[in-house]
């Protein structure tokens, strides 16, 4: 690729702003300096011209699903698609979930999940593990895995049949996680007790959507929150809350942070702009079911989360992006509709990989709620350190991966599925209009998008082999 130097543009990270050009050699920063200290240009192989625009680290979104398996059917992104769809929306790296069920190891799941992956990423990817089973071969398996670069593993509390983990089998994942420095990420909803509460609603002929969000009560992502930090702190292995929803499992969260505990989470942009009105509108709000779910403005979840990201009691944004179709998807057939009468069996899962920086840029720097670095910081920064790729990944200085965005912070995009590149056939923010901007974007020195045009391919991503985390106390 050559040396290519980006000028014009002030450069801002999670820590500073300045008035930088960037060089480039091949697929790593080489140096940043002041316009007039250098004559780069001279021995370049292209030019970038950022003038008017900011320079920042290329998004990371550490949760998404691709391709996955899930209440029939498959999420319509596949790697190529969904990676081609984040590389649009400025996401320059992404950790999926790789998935062992029941009855099949963990190394069978990562292998699976691998072999879907290599090849068809236009940008580059890790794997956190879901471990599905938890037993004795499992945790064994586990050691190997960190050898292989996976150094998170999903448990869910909820999901019962499915993903669920007892209490029991949590406990000894996390002490498997606290002997090989493993991060835990926990899905923390009560799903015994909401079953439950499913299976009366049925019963009344409670069918549409909405009571989807109705049923699984924030009160039960908060309890759920609070075991799963009791559980971490006897078994020392660090917390990482996964797409919270809730003030009640902020309010966990931030007591246990308060203590000095290694806890963390993520929220999505769902839970920031949408709500549960949303699920309403009949069948339509099929569209907007996810676990958990979209919670009531009325009740105060969504300012509580972003005043949370804007104090560092929630670390990172991420998407959850697991999209499936309102109308049947060209390769995997009938999704959504599988719900039509019993909202139990809607697929569950938004698109969002595209659109999380905009929108978070928008609702955040735009209105007000967090500065520009505090934007790359809970974009890019956090993510690289909270799963062990900083600072090769998350930054700009010298050494790290030539992963840029050209940001123009005044520039102005209108949401639709008419201009998306997620293989959905909706957007969930349809006709919302946001300020601030992806322009260009380069992936490990390559121009991947610019001008309105795409020039990446399957295969430009490469696999990441993790390291721990960076953000442990």
């Amino acid at each position: 690729m050559g040396r290519t130097v980006i000028t014009g543009g002030t450069v801002v990270t999670a820590t500073e702003n300045m008035t930088a050009d960037v060089l480039i050699d091949g697929s790593t920063v080489a140096a940043l300096a002041a316009p007039d200290a250098h004559n780069w240009a001279e021995g370049a192989d292209r030019i970038v011209d950022a003038s008017g625009l900011l320079v920042i680290p290329g998004g990371i979104d550490v949760h998404t699903h691709m391709e996955l398996p899930f209440g029939g059917t498959y999420s319509s992104d596949t790697f190529e698609t969904g990676s081609r769809a984040a590389a649009w929306g400025g996401t320059t790296t992404i950790i999926d979930f790789a998935v062992q069920v029941k009855g099949q190891t963990a190394l069978e799941g990562y292998e699976a999940w691998m072999e879907k992956a290599e090849g068809n990423c236009a940008i580059d990817y890790g794997f956190h593990m879901i471990t599905g089973d938890i037993n004795d071969q499992t945790l064994k398996e586990m050691d190997i895995l960190m050898d292989e670069g996976v150094t998170s593993f999903k448990l869910f509390m909820a999901y019962p049949g499915v993903f669920y983990s007892d209490d029991g089998e949590i406990l000894r994942a996390m002490q498997k996680a606290a002997e090989i420095g493993a991060v835990i990420c926990m899905h923390a909803e009560n799903g015994i007790a909401i079953d439950v509460l499913v299976e009366q609603a049925l019963a009344r002929g409670e069918t549409d959507p909405i009571y989807h969000g109705i049923v699984r009560r924030s009160i039960l992502e908060g309890e759920a929150t609070n075991r799963a930090i009791a559980l971490a702190d006897v078994s020392g292995a660090p917390l990482y809350i996964v797409h919270m929803s809730a003030q009640e499992s902020l309010d966990a969260v931030i007591a246990a942070r308060d203590l000095g505990k290694n806890v963390f989470a993520e929220t999505c942009p769902q839970y920031l702009f949408l709500d549960l009105d949303n699920l309403g509108n009949g069948f339509d709000g099929a569209k907007y079911v996810a676990s958990p779910p979209l919670r009531d403005r009325a009740e105060g979840h969504q300012e509580r989360l972003w005043r949370g990201l804007a104090t560092n009691d929630l670390q990172v944004v991420s998407t959850d992006h697991c999209p499936f179709c309102m109308g049947d998807h060209h390769t995997f057939g009938t999704q959504k509709q599988l719900g039509v009468g019993d909202f139990t069996k809607i697929p569950n899962g938004m698109p969002g990989v595209e659109p999380r920086m905009e929108l978070i840029h928008h609702g955040g720097v735009g209105e007000g709620r967090i500065s520009m670095n505090r934007f790359v910081e809970i974009t890019a920064t956090n993510p690289a350190k909270m799963f062990g790729m900083h600072p090769k990944k998350g930054t700009i200085a010298v050494g790290a991966d030539a992963d840029i965005v050209l940001w123009d912070p005044t520039g102005k995009r209108t949401m639709s599925v008419e201009t998306h590149h997620m293989d959905v056939d909706y957007s969930a923010y349809e006709g919302l209009e946001v300020t601030g901007t992806v322009e260009t974007v380069l992936s490990k020195g390559k121009v991947m998008v610019e001008n309105g045009e795409y020039h990446g391919k399957a295969g430009d991503g490469a696999y990441i082999k993790r390291g721990t985390s960076q953000m442990l106390i």
